[in-house]
């Protein structure tokens, strides 16, 4: 356009981005005024910027508490982006396959809730957990959920959390502060666990990775409840060699540039309630 500032679209581009970066980890959003402080800029300068990115889907206002979150055209830009943004960990996710005979999937974070978006399915067809593609699980009560949220550090982790921790078994952690005490034994191991929390008769283990190019994602291992006791030792092991690999390989869990991402499985039958 004529006599349009260049210099000046920069800025306006460098603000937006400003404003979608501090909407991250956000699921309950922020009011103007919070962004304002976040971003260090003029409630009027934020409240421009958010009109237009409102305009184009980037962000959406939540309209019980008139805070602004993330907005819906980011799930189908990521879509119609990296499809297979799981290539990476895939070779170790087949070494835990392999080692192991159960099922392991692939996850990333969305909102407050992990989406399935690999599977490599157990080899021991008589009794074994399926995930599906595609799913989704909460981050509370899930070894894949755990492992991101422990990866995401505490505050960002904290904000992440839904209003409520549902309780989906007897062994669900629906207290902030247990589940605060379980995310530190994964700060300190890089494992997660999950033993009948989330659906009765599965349990699990996972790690955090990021791929090359910064997205944060989740590893786990899924198998009947019959057989976790027998099989913990040695799927904590794998997944311990496979996590210091893939930091070695692709570096380590330091926040990604841009918005993050991260996931968790289904298994057939069961569909988990999606956050509104």
């Amino acid at each position: 356009m004529k006599g349009a500032d260049p210099v000046g679209g920069v800025q306006v581009i460098a603000r937006a981005a400003q404003v979608l970066r501090a909407l991250e980890g956000e699921p309950q959003g922020l009011s103007l005024a919070q962004l304002a402080e976040r971003v260090a800029l003029p409630r009027s300068t934020v409240h421009r910027i958010v009109t237009a990115l409102a305009a184009e889907g980037l962000v959406a206002s939540v309209s019980s508490t008139g805070r602004v979150r993330i907005g819906p055209e980011f799930a189908r830009l990521a879509a119609a982006g990296p499809a297979e943004i799981w290539r990476p960990v895939e070779p170790f996710m087949k070494r835990l396959h392999d080692e192991l005979g159960e099922t392991v999937d692939c996850g990333i974070l969305e909102g407050s809730q992990v989406r399935v978006i690999r599977v490599i399915p157990s080899t021991r067809y008589m009794l074994r957990a399926i995930a599906e593609v595609g799913q989704y699980f909460p981050l509370h009560c899930t070894a894949k959920g755990k492992a991101l949220l422990a990866a995401l550090g505490r505050p960002i982790a904290l904000r992440t959390l839904p209003p409520t921790l549902h309780c989906y078994t007897p062994h669900t952690l629906t207290t902030i502060p247990a589940l605060e005490a379980d995310l530190d034994k994964v700060a300190e191991t890089g494992i997660a666990h999950d033993s009948e929390e989330a659906v009765p008769g599965i349990c699990g283990a996972g790690i955090a990775v990021r791929e090359p190019s910064g997205v944060l994602l989740a590893i786990s291992v899924l198998l009947p409840a019959q057989r976790y006791q027998a099989a913990e030792a040695a799927v904590t092991a794998a997944l311990a060699e496979v996590r210091d690999d893939a930091i070695a390989a692709f570096g380590g869990l330091s926040p990604a540039r841009g918005l993050a991402y991260a996931t968790f499985i289904p298994f057939a039958g069961f569909a988990w309630p999606r956050s509104a």
